[in-house]
């Protein structure tokens, strides 16, 4: 017994329909046009990109919904492709039907019949806007980070900046250099210490500012540490809650102070004592050595964390 097997007979407008629910099935914008450069048919994904509806937008040419200096392109790239006869892929701008300017990625080719004939182009359109913004935010980023850098290498006061794990994101020489000659060392080996475990590097008596802070997530600690006969002052301040955090450690046992410094701490010391702080700004002017003897003095009565510990 033969089997017949039965063809439904081809149906045309089955076949376009079939087609057009295919592309506008598909997220990516789709457009045809043919070889006199108008509009023969898009997806709904199209629509949607561009804000033209495909009843606007059939019959109309690329001169007709952009303006002008961006058609000439779109014509030119159409003019290589056909001379080329290949696939062509190629980065420039739209405008949507709000007026605004994207940037777009355009990956074209041609469609020939059954004959082989050209019949037009067709084209996909990939708005890559975000990715543009974000890559010139990180070119802003990277740049304000090298300047970042530049600045804090030449800061007199030692500043470093660490992770969540205490491993070092940079450091400059100053940092190195309140911690002694094998610290020095490692830093010209390894330029802004980085990724050394800061555990590893400074005494115990610090690493518990930095680990207090990023467990906190304050903003802020400050207090001096007496070390090798320095009185150091450090500021540990959260850059990333919980995440990054930055040290500014200067010696406040130095010969040669900030007018500013000095009667800063002179009010953080006592605030109600005016008297206190007028001589300091007195000796200022008058006498530098009694300046930092007064100075020293106030500090020895002061240090930030005692309070707190």
């Amino acid at each position: 017994m033969s089997h017949i097997i039965y063809e439904e007979p081809k149906d045309d407008k089955h076949d376009s329909d079939l087609h057009q629910k295919i592309i506008d099935a598909l997220p990516i914008p789709i457009f045809y046009r043919d070889t006199n450069g108008v509009y023969k048919n898009c997806n709904k994904a199209h629509e949607q990109f561009t804000g033209i509806s495909k009843a606007d937008l059939i019959g109309k040419t690329v001169y007709d919904v952009q303006p002008r200096e961006l058609a000439e392109q779109y014509v030119r790239h159409d003019v290589e492709l056909y001379e080329s006869r290949g696939v062509q892929n190629y980065e420039t701008k739209y405008q949507y039907a709000d007026g605004s300017i994207h940037d777009v990625v355009f990956n074209k080719a041609l469609i020939t019949d059954d004959n082989g004939d050209v019949m037009g182009v067709v084209g996909s359109i990939f708005d890559v806007t975000h990715r543009k913004v974000a890559q010139r935010e990180l070119e802003k980023a990277e740049e304000a980070k090298e300047i970042a850098s530049i600045m804090l290498h030449k800061m007199r006061a030692g500043v470093v900046i660490v992770d969540k794990e205490l491993k070092i994101i940079d450091a400059n020489p100053s940092f190195a250099g309140f911690f002694g000659d094998e610290l020095e060392e490692l830093y010209e080996m390894i330029p802004g210490l980085r990724g050394a475990d800061l555990k590893k590097v400074i005494p115990d008596m610090f690493i518990k500012m930095f680990t207090s802070t990023l467990s906190s997530g304050d903003s802020l600690q400050e207090r001096d540490i007496r070390f090798q006969n320095k009185l150091l002052h450090v500021v540990v301040v959260t850059i990333y809650k919980h995440k990054v955090v930055g040290a500014i450690i200067r010696d406040m046992s130095a010969p040669v102070l900030q007018r500013t410094e000095i009667i800063s701490r002179a009010k953080q010391v006592n605030q109600h004592n005016l008297d206190t702080v007028q001589k300091i700004a007195y000796l200022l002017g008058e006498n530098a050595a009694l300046t930092e003897e007064l100075l020293n003095s106030i500090i020895e009565s002061h240090q930030y964390g005692d309070q707190n510990e």
